[in-house]
Order: structure tokens, then sequence, then C-alpha cells
């Protein structure tokens, strides 16, 4: 589906139902899943097989939403968060821990702001905030030996400054670390970071994407499938920060009108 519009994107991927089946996306609104022999249960829990099992590592339901976003970003793979900002430490604590370093953009979300200079400093993180208008020599003099990302949002919340992001990625890619940008206020009907050279992205549902005012959940994509794996093993299903069935399914219902509702976005924020 990759050479779609958006606007088809919105309303076709993620989800293709065969002869027969339901039209929308089901909302499969269980923990578990049934199995005819413990043999097949362990090879899932081994991670042997592919299907489901338990909700708090994969439902079909947000699976096929988070594919609908995977396509929307051209991303290679995605998954579904409970929160913007479960997204949000998600993917940097997947890459990054106890005394290593990250080096972010200042204008972000003040959630993101604390995040990394309140929260995940007490858990032994550090963080540098740059100007994201800083020349390309005082971004390079904020990298450590131990940094192991870069953060920034394509347009920030609310302080609307646009990252530079060719400089961002430059720099994070010279220091051999990847860049993650939370692609929230732009979507991707306006940008997709992943194909300026973003290693990650991420999204809060909650505001463009949901588009309803009735949803919280979060959403991080990469063509980094390693990476993507990792956090949604590694990080997800331990914290255990997922977005229910239903929410993924509200999530869908707002998707599909995303581009009707951006064209009048950008058409309103012009005049």
């Amino acid at each position: 589906m990759e050479n779609l519009h958006p606007e088809t994107l919105c309303i076709q991927a993620g989800y293709k139902p065969g002869n027969g089946e339901p039209r929308q996306l089901p909302i499969v609104q269980s923990t578990t899943f049934q199995y005819a022999t413990s043999e097949d249960m362990g090879k899932l829990f081994d991670l042997e097989a592919e299907g489901y099992f338990y909700s708090r590592l994969a439902n079909p339901t947000c699976d096929a939403v988070a594919a609908k976003i995977c396509a929307l970003e051209g991303g290679s793979a995605a998954m579904l968060t409970g929160s913007g900002q479960a997204a949000t430490f998600l993917a940097v604590f997947n890459i990054a821990g106890a005394g290593d370093h990250i080096v972010a953009s200042s204008a972000i979300y003040g959630g993101s702001y604390n995040l990394f200079a309140v929260t995940m400093k007490r858990m032994g993180l550090e963080t540098t905030f740059v100007d994201p208008d800083c020349s390309q020599e005082e971004l390079n003099a904020a990298f450590r030996p131990n940094t192991k990302a870069v953060f920034g949002e394509t347009i920030a919340n609310p302080a609307l400054t646009v990252l530079d992001i060719e400089k961002f990625a430059g720099a994070a890619h010279a220091h051999g670390v990847p860049l993650i940008v939370d692609n929230t206020f732009a979507t991707p009907y306006n940008t997709t970071p992943l194909d300026l050279g973003v290693d990650a992205v991420i999204h809060s549902l909650t505001k463009y994407m949901g588009g309803h005012g009735d949803i919280l959940g979060g959403a991080v994509v990469s063509n980094d499938t390693e990476f993507l794996r990792r956090c949604r093993l590694g990080t997800l299903m331990h914290f255990g920060a997922v977005i229910a069935p239903f929410t993924a399914f509200l999530v869908c219902r707002g998707l599909k009108t995303l581009g009707v509702r951006m064209r009048q976005y950008n058409e309103s924020a012009l005049k």
C-alpha cells in the first residue's frame, strides 16, 4: 500500500477483511487466546511461533491500528501504547538507562521535558537540552561518550518551533546514535520524518490522530524492526503501558478522517 495517497491509507491500511469477515475492524476484547495444546502455548511464550497469547504483549485490534499508523508514516514496524507520554518513555528507555545520556531539543512538550529532566534523571539517565536553533558546533558539543539517543519534535508543543531534522539527524548519526522524533503536531499527513533521516517516530494519538478528544493513546514507529521488537518485548510488556482494544478501535475511527481534518486544519492555520 506504499503507493496509495494518505487519505486512502487512513481508511484502507492495517486491516483487510476476507470474504464473509467483518467490514469494520473487530474489537478483540480479550486478555488471552485459546490454543489446543500446552506445546503451542510454550512456543508462543518462547517467541518461537507467531500468534497472540496475552494482550499485554499483542492484540489483533491494536496491531491492526498500529499497522495503519505504520503505513501512514512509511515505517516497517509499529506498536501502540497507553498514551503519548508512554510512547516517549518506552522509545527512549528502550535504548538508554542508568548511566547513559541523551541529547534533547529544549523546545518540546512540557511533559516530555519533565520526563527527561526529573523522572528519568531519578532513574540515572542524564539529559542535555539544546536550543533547536543552535549551531552545528553547539549541537555536537552536547554529545558525550555515553550518549545513546537524540530527541526532538517536528513541531514543538506548544512553542510551534520547527525542528531542523537534517541537522539533528546528521549530528545523531555522526555520533552513532538514533534520532527519535515526536510527530504529534505535524501528523504523518503533513510530515513523514522517517523519510528525512529520523530513526523512530512517536505520537500522542490523543491529539490529531484520535481526533475526537475522547481517547488517550500513543504510538512508536520505526524502520528498524529490531528496535521495535526490543521496545515491545523489553519495555512495553514489562511496564504494561498498553492501549485497550476498544480505545485502539476509536483511534482507527479517528484516523479514517485524518486526511479530511488535517486539510481543514492546515487551511484554517494559513488563514
